[in-house]
């Protein structure tokens, strides 16, 4: 997805910079709107360039957005401070905490980077409403499916923009108004509901041309998390309608990547694999191709420790930051295959390509532990100081936490390497999603079918043997252990936040060195140079 950066002036982000405030347009180039847009590849250009975007806030490539706070601040991932690395003034130990203030990084950075793509969409849709798609080869039904696409893109900003900061200002033109004011986040909630609704059938249906952009399949996805957690966001329950629409997805009615319906991989692996363009699992995703585009998606600046791209014959280092809190690792059943082959535990081995001899075989420790194996342990404490206990967040040594290996990017001389796309939703969220509010309706109690349905995402993390004893029952499959299997399920996916915030737990559990928070901690504020430049936003209730 190699994809020309057009810039049509500061009105084509006005919703990132200053979010509505600046509309004094500055064009950079001679590619103003009135003389572009001749032909397909120019339509596309557009559509695509807020995917383009979203990797900078939706996935996990090296910059403080949705995924970042979503999961730092959640009980799974933390980034503590490592030695004399990672303090980064505080910010990560404030997000573990819940203390973040208004002016913090990790509540503007979110904010500026989603409200920027908002002014990408709000561009396009304007742009092209006023194009003539028969003068450029193209069809009105192509226009009507292009422009539909566009706007179930802002609607998911949306919802992301909703789940994060609550009562949001709504704006889907360039500059209209100059100075928004908040709408309740219920009437955000509904504004997206009918974006979508009006819009998805016009979408085309998953397929492989489809991937890295907004199919039929992705807008119904939307809607399953849109009713799932419509009781927390606009204080109606949605359970039929959850239902209903992950119904269509279950059937086919959204298309697939292979086959009439999507289907669950067998390998765990699969979905994450440098081939995941063709997982018949994935419903949506930010697409990638480093071989012909060399667009990648970084996961390892976040993600990896300094020296593990040994393991892999990778090209990329790691700035050892994000690990998983040890209640989080201890959370797994030592026989669930998720915990053996999405974290790595113990000593790092080397890829057998950059061994220099046969006894050249572990990757070797640089800080605390320089020159000796690097070997991961659960526990983020000085241990080479000989600490014992829980340890904590300014407490940790280069080794400590176990650590991603969900997505792996293949060797450096694959023809495939690192070609991995990020998922954003796929089949098992849909499958879980459905057996919660079936439980839902019936007083948080499962049935067979809610049963069924969460069985048939778990039983691939067990082998044959183990699976007898680890299968679910209607007597075990509660919704507090539901919650802990969708973390199983989801960790490192950007979900975490929203799941414990739905089930009651964000702000009133505790986990490692994380104590009960206040209820404001649920939203994030508006960030303060926000409100410092439109007097009509309001701060939400326990912010100053």
């Amino acid at each position: 997805m190699q994809k020309k950066h057009i810039v049509l002036g500061l009105t084509a982000l006005l919703c990132g910079a200053a979010s509505c405030t600046n509309l004094d347009e500055k064009v950079y180039s001679e590619l103003v709107a009135d003389n572009y847009y001749k032909n397909r590849t120019e339509v596309m250009t557009a559509v695509l360039r807020p995917f383009t975007h979203a990797n900078a806030w939706a996935s996990p490539t090296g910059q403080v957005g949705y995924w970042r706070v979503s999961e730092l601040s959640g009980d799974q991932l933390a980034w503590p401070q490592k030695g004399i690395h990672g303090f980064d003034g505080g910010q990560w130990i404030r997000l573990h905490n819940h203390t973040w203030t208004v002016d913090d990084d990790v509540v503007w950075n979110p904010w500026r980077l989603m409200y920027w793509g908002l002014g990408f969409c709000n561009s396009t849709i304007g742009d092209l409403q006023k194009v003539d798609f028969t003068k450029i080869g193209m069809t009105e039904a192509d226009k009507v499916s292009i422009i539909a696409e566009t706007k179930v893109l802002r609607a998911w900003h949306y919802l992301r923009l909703m789940d994060l900061y609550g009562n949001i200002p709504i704006v889907t033109e360039v500059g209209v108004p100059a100075q928004p004011k908040v709408a309740p986040r219920k009437e955000v909630w509904a504004f997206i509901e009918k974006e979508i609704r009006e819009n998805v059938e016009q979408l085309q249906p998953l397929g492989p041309s489809m991937v890295g952009r907004v199919s039929k399949a992705a807008g119904y996805a939307m809607l399953a998390e849109l009713y799932l957690n419509a009781e927390k966001w606009a204080g109606v329950t949605k359970w039929d309608e959850c239902v209903a629409v992950c119904n269509k997805i279950l059937n086919g009615d959204g298309g697939s990547l292979k086959g009439a319906a999507p289907a669950l991989e067998t390998d765990i692996m699969k979905p994450f694999n440098n081939v995941n363009h063709n997982s018949p699992e994935n419903l949506f995703q930010i697409a990638y191709n480093f071989t012909v585009g060399k667009f990648r998606f970084g996961w390892n600046g976040d993600l990896w420790h300094y020296e593990q791209r040994q393991a892999y014959n990778a090209t990329e280092r790691g700035n050892n930051g994000i690990v998983v809190i040890p209640t989080a690792f201890d959370a797994f059943a030592d026989n669930d295959l998720r915990k053996k082959q999405w974290m790595l535990i113990d000593t790092l081995k080397k890829h057998p390509s950059v061994r220099a001899n046969v006894a050249d075989s572990v990757v070797m420790a640089t800080e605390e532990y320089k020159n000796k194996p690097l070997v991961f342990v659960k526990e983020i404490r000085r241990n080479s100081e000989g600490e014992t206990g829980a340890g904590g967040m300014t407490r940790g040594e280069e080794n400590s936490g176990a650590r991603f290996s969900k997505y792996l990017p293949g060797a450096k001389d694959d023809a495939e390497y690192w070609n991995n796309d990020f998922v954003l939703y796929r089949l098992a969220e849909i499958i879980l999603n459905k057996a919660e509010a079936i439980m839902r309706k019936n007083g948080g109690a499962a049935n067979a079918e809610a049963v069924a349905l969460v069985n048939s995402v778990r039983q691939r993390a067990f082998t044959a043997t183990d699976w007898p004893s680890a299968a679910y029952t209607t007597a075990t499959l509660t919704l507090d252990e539901l919650l802990a299997e969708r973390g199983r399920e989801f960790i490192f996916e950007g979900k975490r936040r929203q799941d414990l915030i739905r089930f009651g737990k964000f702000t009133t559990a505790t986990w490692w060195d994380h104590a009960a928070t206040s209820a404001k901690a649920e939203l994030f504020p508006i960030p303060g140079r926000q409100i410092r430049l439109n007097p009509n936003l309001e701060q939400h209730e326990g912010y100053k």
